[in-house]
């Protein structure tokens, strides 16, 4: 059983609330890291659960969480409950994100020599 597409956030990068669900899911360290291991291949729910030291109920919601954001589908075969990432989802944060690429990055070397001149010239005036 998967999620119908109409009940799955917009992978529109233009619209904020998709977008901030996915931000909100990939805040988590937790969620990220079932991310990482999707990646390599579908998982069982209880496979998934596996390696954390939490309750499946815990990471049930977690893969709520991701499945709410987009990120991961979750589907039902016979008893087992099976999870694979969906790229669509990452895929609007990402051209979102990749928006600020015309963007240099800060040279936090030349700022740090800025606000050191910025301070010697503030505290020349103040000793005048």
């Amino acid at each position: 059983m998967s999620i119908p597409d109409s009940d799955r956030p917009s992978s529109d990068p233009a619209e904020p609330r998709g977008l901030d669900q996915i931000f909100a899911a990939l805040a988590d360290p937790t969620r990220r890291r079932v991310l990482s291991m999707l990646l390599e291949d579908d998982m069982a729910v209880s496979d998934v659960a596996a390696p954390f030291q939490m309750s499946l109920a815990a990471i049930s919601k977690h893969l709520s969480v991701l499945a709410g954001a987009g990120l991961i589908r979750q589907e039902r075969r016979g008893r087992i409950t099976w999870c694979k990432l969906d790229p669509d989802g990452m895929r609007a944060a990402s051209v979102w994100m990749q928006g600020f690429g015309q963007f240099d990055p800060v040279d936090l070397d030349d700022f740090e020599r800025f606000l050191e001149a910025e301070l010697n010239d503030w505290t020349q005036e103040r000793e005048e």
